[in-house]
């Protein structure tokens, strides 16, 4: 038997393969599926299901691609409906890959298809849960996502959650091993630790969900804090639910090199997004109007997911030469498939058709505490609300990036400002949507605050807070 994690960071993914006497499972694919069948190839094991714990909504899954290329069976939990041919398992059915057997424990609370998969190996010992987006390590799903779907409220959700867990879940033995769909990062959850595995005995100790005195106590502790989900959600789900392109097929159409006259044609014709993935430094150097920096080395995908609201809009690419199929595999995997091509040979292109150019304006964090007056300047801050109340500039206005959809028409045009995150990458994002609206009063601030940090500018005291980032 072969058990075997694969982890992205940026999308805090987890998808696993399970291999026994020349057959395999997947579990919960990502939708770029050449890892999973390179690992087919060299172990030459016949791939015989793709299970999905549940309709993801953060990434968009490569059951349909992978099931097509090997003609292996997809399954889903109980009340599953699939817009396409997939086995929807009945609670405790067992499916066997070769020597080894998976059971469906039906999980409803996250979703109501929400299912784990218990892995019995060769000598009979349940080894290990895949616990999807039910049980995540220090943390569990939120139950606030498929209230429509369900016809339910949150907290009816929460209390389904509470009945899974602890009346499926916690009598299973303590050496099972805990394989979640996701890590700390992911939107999914708000508690998770940073391990990607860990044993069911340990969780159960350490894990806030199941140490609470009553269901009532469990509902109101999983439901407090939850944030709203990012934008993109609604339509991975639907793409996950109903079907999508093959991924060969989205790539074959967006790899196509765009002069600086074709880019800029198209960007006009179809009201195209201009995402642009270079670094900050070379992004806040030169860049095309109007265009949009998201870094593809960062967390590259969920801030497409966040920033972009429609899965439907047409981008167009900047990228650095030789990184457009990352950048657009990368934005496949949350379900942006309308790529319209990429400015080929990069951005040295546009500059050498002597087209129009912008930059932003920024200063070092010792200019910037050497310049600012807290008693009259505005500070904006767009760290997550837990990194801000851990320590900030005295006096700044915190604006989480992440709404920045719900501020940006509230901020004074008349005004001078100053922009920062924790190290840049955020800010710059903001940064080049401010500038995209028309906002030119602003101010970025190289290095955010962990520049900051080091000046002798007044600051709060520092308040520990849980999982700081450091982007």
């Amino acid at each position: 038997m072969k058990v075997e994690q694969i982890y992205t960071g940026c999308l805090a993914q987890g998808a696993y393969y399970i291999s026994s006497e020349g057959e395999a499972a997947i579990i919960d694919p990502l939708r770029d599926t050449k890892p999973y069948l390179d690992r087919l190839a060299h172990d030459a094991v016949q791939l015989k299901y793709i299970f999905e714990t549940h309709f993801h909504a953060d990434f968009v899954s490569g059951h349909l691609d992978l099931s097509h290329d090997t003609g292996a069976q997809i399954v889903y939990g109980p009340t599953a409906k699939p817009g396409f041919e997939a086995i929807v398992a009945e609670d405790n059915q067992i499916f066997k890959v070769g020597k080894v057997s998976i059971r469906v424990i039906h999980t409803p609370g996250h979703t109501m298809e929400s299912s784990c998969f218990l892995l019995t190996d060769e000598e009979g010992h349940e080894h290990a849960l895949f616990s999807g987006d039910t049980l995540f390590l220090g943390d569990v799903g939120r139950p606030d996502l498929a209230q429509k779907a369900a016809n339910l409220t949150k907290e009816e959700l929460a209390g389904l959650l509470y009945d899974s867990l602890y009346n499926k879940i916690l009598p299973l033995a303590d050496d099972i091993v805990i394989y979640p769909a996701h890590g700390a990062g992911s939107a999914c959850g708000k508690n998770m630790m940073k391990e990607t595995v860990d044993t069911l005995g340990n969780q159960k100790r350490v894990n806030y969900a199941f140490n609470q005195p009553s269901r009532e106590a469990f509902i109101a502790s999983v439901i407090d804090g939850l944030l709203p989900p990012p934008a993109y959600f609604g339509g991975n789900v639907a793409m996950n639910k109903l079907g999508y392109d093959h991924f060969e097929k989205v790539l074959g159409r967006s790899l196509e090199a765009l002069s600086p006259d074709e880019f800029e044609s198209k960007a006009k014709l179809f009201g195209a997004l201009i995402l642009d993935t270079r670094a900050i430094e070379d992004f806040a150097s030169a860049f095309i109007p109007q265009s949009v920096n998201i870094g593809v080395d960062g967390d590259f995908a969920p801030w497409a997911g966040a920033m972009i609201i429609d899965v439907q809009q047409p981008i167009l690419i900047v990228a650095d030469p030789g990184r457009e199929e990352e950048v657009i595999t990368r934005l496949g995997r949350v379900g942006f498939d309308h790529v319209l091509g990429y400015l080929g040979r990069g951005f040295e292109s546009w500059l050498a058709s002597g087209k129009q150019i912008d930059r932003v304006e920024r200063i070092s964090a010792e200019q910037f505490a050497h310049t600012v007056d807290l008693g009259i300047d505005l500070v904006i801050d767009v760290r997550k609300e837990s990194e801000f109340l851990s320590e900030h500039v005295e006096g700044a206005d915190n604006k989480p990036l992440d709404y920045i959809n719900d501020w940006i028409g509230k901020l004074p045009r008349d005004r001078h400002f100053y922009l920062h995150c924790a190290g840049g990458y955020r800010s710059m994002i903001a940064a080049s949507i401010l500038q995209a609206r028309g906002y030119r009063n602003f101010t970025d601030i190289i290095g955010g605050f962990s520049a900051i940090a080091q000046t002798n500018i007044s600051k709060t005291d520092f308040v520990c807070q849980s999982r700081v980032s450091k982007k």
